[in-house]
Parts: structure tokens; sequence; C-alpha cells
């Protein structure tokens, strides 16, 4: 395992990119939006270690706008990589972790994501992320 990226909440998303890649030097893969999750996101590659992920709330009643509101802009989670999505929650289940949704769920770029929820681990929303095969 290891952490695939860091997941930032923005309230403008292009603003954000423009910031963040100008500033600091970063490469945007692109903005996508998931539909099925209420979010808009764009990929920032660093030179080494895990990207950086800004990601806003778009639709109507995105569970991220929530967020939004009671904690601002910031740092919203942290993914780590999984070989298989569906081994990991299940061993993590049976030790008694909980998840935001029952199952795992579509993520950027073709992946498989699943949350676990905050209470677990004081309080920090991690990300499970199983990575699309590139063959």
């Amino acid at each position: 395992m290891k952490i695939e990226h860091i997941g930032i909440a923005v309230k403008n998303l292009e603003e954000s990119v423009t910031l963040w890649t100008e500033m600091l030097n970063l490469k945007a893969r692109g903005i996508e939006e998931i539909k099925e999750r209420g979010v808009k996101l764009a990929h920032l590659e660093l030179e080494d270690g895990p990207s950086v992920e800004l990601v806003t709330p778009c639709g109507e009643n995105a569970p991220l706008e929530k967020f939004l509101e009671e904690k601002g802009e910031g740092i919203h989670h942290f993914c780590i990589e999984v070989e298989d999505i569906e081994v990991a929650v299940a061993k993590l289940q049976e030790r008694g972790i909980h998840f935001v949704h029952d199952e795992p769920q579509k993520g950027a770029e073709g992946s498989l994501i699943a949350f676990i929820h905050p209470r677990n681990f004081n309080g920090v929303l991690i990300e499970l992320k199983e990575v699309k095969s590139k063959t």
C-alpha cells in the first residue's frame, strides 16, 4: 500500500488549479466530473510521491458542499492505493472498521474507491483506491 493522493476541498476548481500549477509548478492531468458522487476534480502531479487532488462539489446537494460550509477549504482526505479493494474492504470490516458506503464506488480515472468513515481514524477521512489496470 502507498499514499496515492491527498485530497484538498476547494470552492473554485479552475482558480485553484491555476494557483497550484502556476505557483508550485505542478502539472494538471485535466479536470474530471464524477456525477454519481457530485464532485469535479483535478489531479496535480508532483515529481515524486503522491499527487494532489483538488476537489469541488457539483450538482445539487453534493456531500462535499456540507464539508466546505462547516470546515472551509483545506485537506479533505488522503487516499491509500490498494491492490484489490474488495479484499481490503472485507479485511477492514472484519476488524470492525466502518465505511461511508457499503460497496466500493466509481472513482476518478476508472478506479474503484471506498471511503473509511472518519470516526475510525481520529477524525480523518481515508479513501481506499484500486487503480484501473493500465493494460
